[in-house]
């Protein structure tokens, strides 16, 4: 994945950084993604936080509509990725 890390990605990254109105960042991604997209990635989340607490695939999916290969997907994030969803689900747990 260093390959996408351009210029243009540390710029959207800074944007990302500075903002703290929510609102404001849910503007940005309207006009950033389609509907589905945030849907489909705040679900991944949602997915993410229930594989934290040991649900199971068939418990997540049955709760999400989440597909066994988004479930997948996320669980070997999870495990072997570069520690996102790790640091996502701290800011969410201290919310």
């Amino acid at each position: 994945m260093a390959d996408i890390r351009t210029a243009d990605v540390d710029d959207l990254l800074k944007v990302l950084a500075m903002m703290d109105d929510p609102d404001a960042i849910f503007s940005l991604l309207e006009d950033l993604f389609t509907v589905r997209e945030i849907r489909e990635t705040s679900q991944r989340l949602v997915v993410a936080r229930l594989l934290a607490a040991g649900k199971s695939y068939a418990a997540i999916e049955a709760e999400t509509g989440a597909s066994a290969t988004t479930i997948a997907r996320v669980s070997k994030c999870l495990s072997y990725g570069a520690g996102g969803y790790g640091k996502a689900l701290a800011i969410l747990d201290e919310a």
